[in-house]
């Protein structure tokens, strides 16, 4: 049976040591970050523009305030939530072996 495993991504093998392999490392880990940013503000323009184009808003609100309102703050708490429960995550150290 195959051992887990216990470092995925980006790091090297625990039980090898990085040479020339750090820069390499730190490029792809640079061009990944840059391709996520890239791709999270693209999703964020075309969801803008889908939302503006659609007109939604105006139309909730026509017909039911009250409802357009319990969803904005039940959407509000979720996302508080969420970044509550992202703060209060343990940190991970790396430990040196």
């Amino acid at each position: 049976m195959r051992d887990p495993v216990h470092n995925a991504g980006f790091s090297a093998p625990s039980n090898r040591t990085l040479g020339n392999e750090r820069r390499h490392v730190a490029f792809a880990e640079l061009v990944a970050t840059a391709v996520l940013m890239l791709c999270t503000i693209v999703a964020a323009i075309v969801v803008s523009a889908g939302i503006a184009r659609a007109d939604i808003g105006s139309t909730v609100v026509d017909s039911d305030g009250t409802v357009f309102v319990v969803a904005l703050l039940l959407g509000l708490f979720f996302i508080g939530i969420g970044g509550l429960t992202g703060l209060t995550l343990p940190s991970r150290h790396r430990h040196r072996h």
